[in-house]
């Protein structure tokens, strides 16, 4: 039989640091109270919550998808009411406006000194004036490639678009190379996250140094007062088991193997991953 659900915040039973909970691509989430990875969502009360121990995880959730359906294109065209969302991975954050996008079929009514125009007046549209607004773009077409080669999500995006923009202001990209500075930007996400990417794949996927990377990820970190905790073994527990096709228990197994380890202070001194790898 089921616990019952619990709506309190217990500490949890690992002497591992703490970090915020949500649901992140490439990582299993678990619960803060028994570290149980069977985590449920019930939509009619608007909870996530341990299927294991009960505890209420997450109340009060706020439904934001649309309440409406359209069948074609120009349904959604007429229910639309909002315009798209605000995201930092775009120079502009997805504000900005497009010249002739719909409509091309009236663009040929045009005599071809207007229609010559009308090409024009787009490109123009199109060209970003600013120096920041044209590193902006380069950087985050960076950001993208780097985050689809190593399988990122997007709010992982959207935390290093932000982490960069902060960069940018304060001056901390001159000097530098963009790529380094976005692919620190991108290590710093991801710890943050708790998204189990190791310094080596990074700089892998830049194309950038690994020292450059570290370096880079050491002085944006300062100057912009982030403060992280350090990487866990347990965070990389459950993407090695996923790799290796292990079971969930096999994955529970070793988390209680990482946590005895932990106790008797037999990891201090040592790098995650092969820890990890060796529960």
């Amino acid at each position: 039989m089921k616990a019952k659900r619990v709506k309190h915040r217990a500490k949890a039973k690992t002497a591992w640091p703490k970090k915020a909970p949500g649901l992140i691509a490439g990582a299993v989430e678990k619960c803060p109270d028994c570290s149980s990875t069977d985590i449920k969502n019930d939509p009619k009360r608007a909870e996530r919550f341990c299927n294991g121990c009960g505890m209420v995880i997450e109340e009060k959730q706020i439904d934001t998808t649309q309440e409406w359906r359209a069948f074609d294109y120009e349904q959604k065209q007429k229910r639309d009411r909002t315009g798209s969302f605000l995201t930092y991975t775009r120079h502009d954050k997805g504000l900005s406006t497009s010249i002739g996008d719909q409509g091309f079929s009236d663009l040929y009514k045009l005599t071809p000194s207007k229609r010559a125009s009308f090409y024009r007046l787009k490109r123009w549209h199109r060209q970003v004036s600013t120096a920041t607004e044209r590193n902006l773009r380069y950087a985050l077409s960076e950001l993208d490639r780097i985050s689809s080669a190593i399988g990122l999500p997007k709010n992982i995006r959207e935390t290093t678009a932000l982490i960069y923009r902060k960069a940018v202001t304060k001056g901390l990209v001159r000097g530098r190379s963009m790529e380094s500075v976005v692919a620190a930007a991108l290590y710093a996400a991801c710890r943050k996250h708790n998204v189990p990417r190791t310094l080596d794949e990074i700089a892998e996927a830049s194309n950038v140094k690994k020292r450059e990377v570290g370096r880079t990820y050491r002085f944006i970190t300062r100057e912009l007062g982030i403060k992280l905790l350090p990487t866990s073994p347990v965070d990389y527990i459950s993407r090695f088991a996923s790799e290796l096709k292990l079971s969930p228990k096999v994955q529970e197994k070793a988390i209680e193997i990482l946590n005895k380890a932990n106790k008797k202070d037999l990891v201090s001194g040592r790098g995650p991953t092969g820890v990890a790898a060796a529960a």
